[in-house]
């Protein structure tokens, strides 16, 4: 029987703003879970990362199931009254929809899934980002499983040695997914081609292209699409397997090192560097920075051991004063130039209505 790994994760309220969840907010998303789950889910744990609560479950109902799915999404909305009864900020942002559809893909919420066969020892790993958007993703996961600066397997694995299929989206296209699939080392080329534009083109999943394993899912969901304005950053999450014919976990972990440029920060409007956090970290900053935590587990018949905090170690303290100075760097050019996203991203914002009452007052000039 295969297992399904799924992580749904959404901004359903935060204390004083973008910061974290509450306590009890965090406490009623467990208890749900908990009682409603019985029966349909085999393991589950909650973490938070920022503003954002992550429910990861373990099933045997395979990807998109619509009961699982169904739960999750009373879950965030049992979470989301007692965030109203709370005052918290920003109390059910990310529920988008106003009745359940099948699955929240497209609902607001991030999910990832993964559905295997389990290995005789299952390690993976769950990244949650927040104050960011699904390209953060882009740069480490083309790093893991395309570059042998940072994945020495795919020089010395035999299997690595065959490259990975990425699987890419085009999120601009809204009317359905439309998606290309590349292999390593052949279209390594084409595929950095793509993942530069962190906005456009993101990596959705990735496969050992000769089983078709799944090492990677990450969620691809953009709020704007969704919502046709700004609501918030997307927050996304990402699963990814790990060791023995795919990368071992440090070197998924390595590409996190550069504290690479992403786009969100306060607003969304804004590109800042790539924090990894401690899990359950909160958001301060300039709302951000944008910020990754790692959460390291195995799966056995569908069970989960506790969870190792893969960034809860004496190096990523040195890596988090990287991203602050980074982030001070940037900071200093406040609005202008490249310190803010582009007009194409930035046209869910008010700065768009504004430019157009500004076109307006335009005139030309007589030589």
């Amino acid at each position: 029987m295969k297992t399904t790994l799924s992580v749904i994760k959404a901004d359903i309220g935060s204390i004083a703003g973008h910061t974290k969840p509450s306590e009890k907010l965090v406490d009623e998303v467990k208890n749900f879970v908990s009682t409603k789950g019985k029966g349909l889910i085999a393991d589950f744990h909650v973490f938070f990362t920022g503003d954002d609560i992550a429910i990861l479950m373990t099933h045997h109902q395979g990807k998109l199931d619509e009961k699982v799915h169904k739960m999750a999404w009373d879950a965030f909305l049992a979470g989301t009254k007692v965030a109203k009864e709370q005052g918290l900020y920003g109390a059910g942002q990310d529920l988008l929809a106003t009745a359940f559809s099948g699955n929240v893909k497209g609902m607001g919420p991030a999910v990832a899934e993964l559905e295997f066969e389990e290995r005789p020892a299952e390690p993976f790993i769950l990244f949650a980002a927040d104050k960011t958007a699904p390209g953060a993703y882009n740069l480490p996961l083309y790093l893991t499983f395309a570059s042998p600066f940072h994945n020495a397997g795919l020089i010395i694995s035999p299997e690595m040695r065959k490259g990975f299929k990425f699987r890419i989206v085009d999120v601009y296209h809204t009317k359905a997914d439309k998606v290309i699939e590349l292999v390593t080392p052949k279209d390594l080329y084409d595929i950095a081609a793509l993942l530069r534009d962190v906005n456009r083109y993101l990596v959705e999943s990735i496969y050992s292209p000769e089983d078709n394993e799944q090492a990677a899912a990450v969620s691809t969901t953009r709020l704007h699409n969704i919502a046709g304005k700004y609501t918030g950053k997307d927050d996304p999450v990402c699963l990814v397997r790990v060791q023995k014919t795919f990368p071992a976990t440090g070197e998924v972990l390595s590409p996190y090192a550069i504290c690479p440029f992403v786009p969100g920060f306060m607003r969304g409007s804004h590109w800042g560097p790539l924090m990894p956090v401690k899990l359950n970290s909160s958001i301060s900053y300039f709302d951000g920075p944008p910020v990754v935590s790692a959460a390291g587990l195995c799966v056995q018949n569908g069970k989960l051991t506790e969870p190792v905090d893969l960034f809860d170690h004496p190096f990523w303290d040195r890596m988090r004063e990287k991203a602050a100075d980074k982030a001070l760097a940037i900071r200093e050019q406040g609005f202008f130039g490249a310190a803010m996203l582009g007009m194409d991203e930035l046209e869910y914002t008010g700065i768009a209505e504004r430019l157009k009452e500004l076109e307006k007052k335009f005139k030309i000039k007589e030589s």
